[in-house]
C-alpha cells in the first residue's frame, strides 16, 4: 500500500512538472509574440517602402525598432512623395506605398487594386521663417499669401519683407492636403518647388520672408515657426477634436493583401503598444484610433 502511494505521488509530481514546463513555454511564446511583433514566428526577408515624406520619419522609426526585434529582416524606407509611393506600390516595385491622401484622390492610380492601412494621423500647417514676425494668420489672408494676391508680409501684420513661397510638387500628398484644407482648394502661385519636406524646412529656415507648409512632425525646433490659422493652434488636441482642420490620415497601401512580412510590419505599426504610445506621439503623429472625428476620401468630416 505504501509502495502504491509512493508511485502515485511520483506520477503526480511528474505531471505537475510537465504542466509547469508547458505553462513556462506558453508564457515565453507570449513574451516573444509581444517582443517581435511577428506572432512568435521568426521573420526574415526584406521590404522596400516608399512615398509620403510627411510619413517617412514615423515609418523609419518604426522600421528601426522592428528590425531590432527581428534581426533577419531588412526594411528600406524611401520618400519621394505620396504620388510616387502609390505609383510604385501599384506597379509592384515596392511592397508598401505611403500616402497622405486616399488612393482614390490620385489620378491614374488603380485604387481598386490597393488595400488601405490607416497607420496614423498627421496635422499640417504653414511654416514661416522666424523673422517674418507673425505666428497667427486668418485663412483668408493665408490664401492671399499662397495665391500671390499678397506679396509682402506687412500686408498681413508682419514685417516689411517680400514673401517667398516654397511649395511641394503636384505629386506631393502634403501639398494636396494643405491646398484642400488650408487653402480651400485654391491653386498656389509659382514659387520654389522642392521634393521633400526636409528641404522645404531648410529653405524656409534659411530664406528671409519664406513660407512653406509642413507636417507637425517637422516642427522639432525653432528654426521655422508654425502658424496658427484663425486663432486655432496646430496642436495634437486641436487636430484630434477637428478644431484645427488641416490634417490627414497617413496611409500605408499594399497591392492586394500584404505578404507575411509586410503584414507583420503593418500590424506592428498599427497595433503594437510601443508604437502607439511611444513612437507615434514622439514623432509628432496621432494614432488613428485616438481621433474624435473621422474623414472620408471626399474630405467630409463626421
Amino acid at each position: 500500500m505504501k509502495r502504491f502511494k509512493s508511485l502515485t505521488l511520483l506520477v503526480v509530481l511528474a505531471l505537475t512538472m510537465v504542466v509547469a514546463a508547458a505553462c513556462g513555454n506558453s508564457n515565453n511564446a507570449s513574451d516573444s509574440d509581444k517582443s517581435n511583433g511577428s506572432g512568435g514566428k521568426e521573420l526574415s526577408g526584406s521590404l522596400v517602402v516608399s512615398g509620403s515624406s510627411a510619413m517617412q520619419p514615423l515609418v523609419a522609426a518604426a522600421a528601426e525598432q522592428f528590425m531590432a526585434k527581428n534581426p533577419k529582416v531588412s526594411i528600406q524606407v524611401n520618400g519621394g512623395g505620396s504620388g510616387t509611393g502609390l505609383s510604385q506600390v501599384a506597379e509592384g516595385s515596392v511592397q508598401i506605398g505611403n500616402s497622405d491622401v486616399f488612393a482614390e484622390e490620385k489620378e491614374g492610380i488603380p485604387a481598386d487594386k490597393l488595400v488601405d492601412h490607416k497607420v496614423a494621423v498627421v496635422g499640417m500647417t504653414a511654416a514661416v521663417n522666424p523673422e517674418v514676425g507673425i505666428k497667427d494668420i486668418s485663412k483668408e489672408d493665408l490664401i492671399k499669401v499662397f495665391t500671390g494676391k499678397v506679396t509682402n508680409w506687412k500686408e498681413v501684420g508682419g514685417k516689411d519683407q517680400k514673401i517667398v513661397l516654397v511649395n511641394r510638387p503636384d505629386s506631393s500628398g502634403t501639398r494636396a492636403v494643405f491646398n484642400k484644407f488650408a487653402l480651400d482648394g485654391a491653386t498656389p502661385a509659382e514659387g520654389i518647388t522642392e521634393d521633400s519636406s526636409n528641404t522645404v524646412k531648410k529653405i524656409v529656415a534659411e530664406t528671409k520672408g519664406a513660407v512653406g507648409y509642413l507636417a507637425l512632425s517637422y516642427f522639432t525646433d525653432d528654426k521655422v515657426t508654425p502658424l496658427s490659422i484663425d486663432g486655432k493652434e496646430a496642436t495634437e488636441e486641436n487636430v484630434k477634436s477637428g478644431e484645427f482642420p488641416v490634417w490627414a490620415y497617413e496611409h500605408s497601401y499594399t497591392k492586394g493583401e500584404p505578404n507575411e512580412l509586410a503584414k507583420a510590419f503593418l500590424d506592428y505599426m498599427m497595433n503594437d503598444d510601443e508604437v502607439k504610445k511611444n513612437i507615434i506621439p514622439k514623432q509628432g503623429y496621432i494614432s488613428a484610433g485616438d481621433m474624435k472625428v473621422e474623414r472620408d476620401a471626399e474630405g467630409n468630416t463626421k
